[in-house]
Order: structure tokens, then sequence, then C-alpha cells
């Protein structure tokens, strides 16, 4: 709450806060604008009550924000903005975006490969907005694509219906591209009693759960035929506070597994990471900081990955942790991190004190 008022510019936030250095020392400043992030803070806030929203907000609240973030939208052709905007209208404005639903259906009815993640939330909308207006196409339609796209190993790639042959990077998919299915169609099950739906999102969470790093990490880069890890850094801050808790705890809500250790193995890479010494978490700042990641050129390392797994699953240089390590700290924080941080924690049964497990030494 405290660092989410410093990255707001011109009714949306800011792309990023960098930490830049000058004669007078270390300091952050706003950088760009994003309505992405801007839908994904409504979204968080949303979980305060109106007194807290209207502080961070400068007198106006989560609706407010919805309803800027819907305006915006209305004039971009991104599905993934326009996606995220008419889940905050519904969800943080209480009302049907019918403007955009219906772009939306069109831009991924247009499109013979999708984006994962752009797919994720666009099923993800149309749940939310289930009260508001008639959303039934458009969440079929996402559901039978991101049903359709999952690999044998449990996990997704980076886009889906993408051909395998002919392509370097289509075997990849990030993390991002396993926890927004895992949270959609964790949400599709609780709506509708999707039984498919619901195993999808068991495998793919049971899977990315037993790669998780031995401190705690949640790895960026997957194969999605072998369900390995093509390249584990960077290791995002966001992931381990609140992108792994938003599906996981989602999933558990719908009735599926409880992945509460995994949940406090990954918060605790903040605080007792291996890579590096120095604090992720700036409470004199008020930020997290983005990502630990090696040092590398020009992402060397993701490129020589993505090549060497293409030719054959689970091939790795094996001195390329030694020649890159993973050493170097992103002193940036972006406003969807600390939005998704209370949309994580604040929503639904989650805001609850006691843990899944708590008193039966499973905790």
């Amino acid at each position: 709450m405290r660092g989410l008022p410093r990255m707001r510019k011109k009714g949306l936030f800011a792309h990023t806060v960098r930490a830049t250095k000058s004669n007078s020392g270390w300091s952050e400043h706003p950088e760009g604008e994003s309505l992405r992030y801007t839908a994904m803070v409504a979204l968080g806030l949303s979980k305060l009550d109106e007194t807290a929203q209207r502080q961070v907000l400068d007198g106006n609240t989560a609706v407010d924000l919805a309803r800027t973030a819907e305006a915006r939208a209305e004039a971009t052709d991104d599905p993934g903005a326009i996606a995220l905007a008419a889940w905050a209208a519904a969800e943080a404005g209480h009302f049907h975006a019918s403007r955009l639903f219906r772009k939306l259906s069109a831009l991924l009815a247009s499109q013979s490969s999708i984006a994962t993640v752009n797919c994720a939330w666009a099923l993800i909308a149309a749940l939310a907005g289930r009260p508001f207006g008639d959303t039934r196409e458009l969440a079929t339609f996402a559901a039978s694509r991101l049903l359709g796209g999952q690999a044998a190993s449990g996990l997704f790639p980076h886009v889906l219906s993408a051909s395998i042959n002919g392509r370097l990077r289509a075997h990849i998919g990030c993390f991002a591209d396993q926890v927004y299915p895992i949270q959609a169609l964790s949400r599709l099950h609780s709506a509708h009693g999707h039984p498919v739906a619901i195993a999808a999102a068991e495998a793919c969470a049971a899977r990315i759960c037993s790669l998780q790093g031995s401190a705690g990490q949640w790895w960026w880069h997957y194969d999605s035929r072998d369900g390995s890890v093509v390249e584990g850094y960077p290791v995002y801050s966001v992931h381990q506070h609140a992108m792994a808790p938003m599906a996981l705890l989602d999933l558990w809500e719908a009735g599926g597994t409880d992945h509460w250790r995994a949940l406090v193995s990954g918060l605790g890479w903040l605080d007792r990471h291996p890579e590096v010494l120095a604090p992720l978490v700036a409470h004199d700042k008020n930020v997290i900081w983005r990502k630990v990641a090696r040092r590398e050129p020009n992402k060397a390392v993701r490129a020589i990955s993505a090549f060497t797994t293409a030719l054959k699953p689970g091939m790795h240089l094996p001195w390329l942790d030694a020649v890159f390590p993973p050493s170097q700290v992103d002193y940036e924080c972006r406003p969807y991190e600390l939005g998704w941080l209370l949309y994580a924690w604040l929503s639904g049964e989650r805001a609850v004190s006691r843990a899944p497990g708590e008193g039966d030494g499973n905790a």
C-alpha cells in the first residue's frame, strides 16, 4: 500500500519504478505507463476496504481505476490488456464491459495462434463477467483453446496451437504460461464443475511444484514436451510472493491439491536466496526488487538453452552456470507485482488466518 502511490502516472500506473544513481545517491523513478498493470492494480486494490483504496489512489477507488482501464482498453488491440481490463471491470468495478468482451472475442477468433497468457486471462475475464452479462461463448472458446494446448507433460507452451516443428522456441513455456492457466481452469471448475479443467490444472500444478528449486525458486522457462526446466533464471520475486500463491490457492479453493509446502518454500526464497547476499524486500523503499538474474550478454543462456533443448529435450551445456552465474539483482519494481501481492493473499478463502493443514504437522 505504501509502494503503489509513487507508481501512478496521469491516471494509469507506470510500467516500472527503477532505481537510478545520481550525484546525490540512489533514487527511484517511475517510467512509462502500462494499461495491463493498471488493470492488475485495480484488481489488487479491490480487495482492500474503500478507505485504504482512496489512500492509495489519492481519493479514488478501485472502481474508478477499473473504469479508467476500461476506457483506455477500448483504444487498444492488445488482447491481453483488453482481457485484463474486462476482468477488472467485472471483479473490481462490478460492471459489464460489453464493448471490451465483443472486441476480445473478435480478436481471439481471428488468430490462428493465441498467447497462452492472453487466453487464460480471457477465460478468467469471461467467468468474472458472468453475473453482469452473457460471456458463455468467450468462456467456451478460451477453455477449449487452453485445454487443447496443454502438453502431455501437464505444461503449457508459450503460444497455443503453435507447431513444434520448425520453430526454435515453440516447445518453451514460461512460468506465467503455467500459473495463469492453473488459475483460469481452477475457476472454470469452481464455476461449472468441470472435471477436465480441474484435472488439467492439477497436472500443471503438480509438474511445476515437482520442479521447484531447492531454495523454493519458481523457475522461468520450461519444456512443455517432457516437462523439464529449460532455463531457471531469472527468478522473479513476483512469482514467489504473488503469482504462484494466486494460482495454487485458486486450485486449492476449487477443491484441488493443497500445495502449501511449495508456497511457503517459495516465499522463503525472498529472504533466504542463495544466489545473492543483497536483500530483495526493501522495507525502507516500499518495493520488492524484481528479480535475480544471470550476468550474461543479451539473454545468452536463454538463447543457448532454447537451441540445445530444441535439438534434444533436456540437453544442457554443463559449463553455463559457471560462466554465467545468477548473481545480479534487477533494481526495479513494477506496479502489478504489488497489485498481485494484494490480490493473491486477500481474495476468497485465502484471507483467513489458518493455512491448509495447520495443526496437523503439514503446514
